[in-house]
């Protein structure tokens, strides 16, 4: 089987609905309902205490209340930071960070690397082990163009089902490694666990090896190349859902992102953003 197919059967669901009714406490008097928001998790304001959620295994999930306004994740943002990790900015700041998920090379990373040089637009791409090996020329340009390569593991596992230091640290090292033998230089430590996936475990051990982990605060559908977003849809869902801080994730495999990205990054900035590096987060 190829990579590009194993990381399509990959496809990102954020939420398990079935996990997540395991985590409610039986003596809560109130149903709990959760619904997708074009695959990625979308959870309700308030349902479940975000500490419940924080402390099993789970998968990064939003909730989203009045446009414009901050979503609330399934773990605050306080309780990340103590494992340096982070998914959104501060409230008062109209700046979005971009960030850019790299499973494998399907022709569309350029358009999006042109709209950001247009833009002059920071972004974190994300990468597999197996795109660094396979698209070094991008990679390079990501690198020379002044965006960070970030560790987004070497075969895309879930993460989550790691618990031994030796075999967590091997995911990130052997992309770090091969990253270093492409460019001469260390990897940034930074993280993103394939497919959200985390629990506290897996947040200390990224901590202990020097990682920040990165979530993210607005994604939509975009993953699937065979079934891709109307362009219209997509510009108007992520101007409708952007926010103050936003940390955004897209992925580089998507032709829609390729098509809208210039015009998105035009709209968010007649709204007032400005874009900045996941560096200026933390």
């Amino acid at each position: 089987m190829k990579y590009s197919e194993r990381y399509d059967s990959m496809k990102t669901i954020y939420i398990d609905r079935k996990k997540m009714k395991r985590l409610v406490m039986p003596t809560l008097l109130f149903a709990v309902m959760f619904f997708a928001g074009e695959g990625y998790g979308i959870m309700r304001h308030n349902v479940i205490p975000t500490s419940l959620v924080f402390n099993e295994t789970s998968d990064w999930g939003l909730g989203f209340g009045e446009e414009g306004k901050q979503p609330v994740g399934n773990a605050g943002v306080d309780e990340l930071r103590a494992y340096n990790a982070y998914y959104m900015g501060e409230a008062d700041s109209n700046v979005i960070y971009l960030t850019f998920d790299c499973g494998y090379e399907n022709g569309n990373t350029d358009a999006i690397l042109d709209a950001l040089k247009k833009h002059n637009a920071p972004a974190t791409f994300f990468v597999v082990g197996h795109y660094i090996n396979t698209a070094p020329d991008i990679v390079k340009r990501m690198v020379a163009e002044g965006h960070i390569v970030g560790n987004h593991t070497y075969h895309h596992p879930d993460m989550s089902a790691i618990s031994d230091m030796d075999s967590f640290s091997n995911e990130l090292n052997m992309t770090a490694d091969a990253y270093k033998e492409l460019t001469g230089d260390d990897m940034p430590h930074f993280y993103r666990p394939p497919q959200g996936k985390y629990n506290v475990t897996n947040l200390r051990l990224a901590n202990e090896l020097g990682y920040k982990t990165f979530f993210w605060s607005l994604a939509y559908a975009d993953w699937d190349q065979n079934n891709q977003p109307d362009a219209e849809y997509a510009v108007n869902k992520l101007t409708e859902r952007i926010h103050p801080g936003a940390v955004v994730l897209l992925h580089n495999t998507s032709s829609t992102n390729a098509e809208i990205l210039d015009e998105l990054l035009t709209r968010w900035e007649q709204m007032g953003y400005t874009y900045a590096s996941l560096e200026e987060l933390y």
